[in-house]
């Protein structure tokens, strides 16, 4: 069996930043999934399920009532290793295009101190598994380190 593109990836080498992940054309459409890389692999601890639950809620929150992107919103959620999110939008587009919608979303998550949306036994299937402080920390942690100085190799994926 072939590996899967995600799995071709040196995750030896891979950093913190915003990747294309993959591009996949359905119907007239192209889909770009981008990887949200937030911790480096296999060296720093992963994150938690209640932080990246939170982070869930509130991205895709953030992501489905923005102005410019809620109709090109197909998915955004978290990777099964816990160290980042896929996010997949409507266009053939490139890393630095979504670097200030990233920027934006993860300063809404960093400032976010109100009710999380969704978190109610009604609206969702784990409703207590949230954590809006360490959401808040890594969310500027990322801010900090990865996104408000983005560095070129944090958008192509290393060889």
């Amino acid at each position: 069996m072939e590996k899967i593109a995600s799995f071709t990836i040196d995750h030896l080498k891979l950093k913190p930043g915003v990747y294309v992940s993959r591009r996949d054309r359905v119907g007239a459409e192209t889909i770009t999934t981008f990887d949200l890389r937030m911790t480096s692999p296999n060296e720093e601890p992963v994150m938690n399920t209640a932080e990246i639950h939170t982070i869930e809620h509130l991205g895709a929150t953030f992501l489905r009532n923005h102005p410019v992107y809620k109709d090109k919103t197909i998915y955004f959620g978290p990777m099964g290793c816990r160290t980042g999110f896929y996010l997949l939008l409507a266009g053939e587009l490139e890393s630095e295009d979504i670097v200030p919608l990233m920027v934006e979303m993860f300063e809404f998550i960093r400032d976010f101190h109100d009710e999380v949306p969704g978190a109610s036994p009604k609206d969702c299937g784990n409703y207590l598994d949230m954590n809006l402080g360490m959401a808040n920390f890594l969310a500027d942690r990322y801010l900090k380190n990865v996104l408000y100085d983005i560095r070129k190799d944090r958008l192509v994926y290393p060889e």
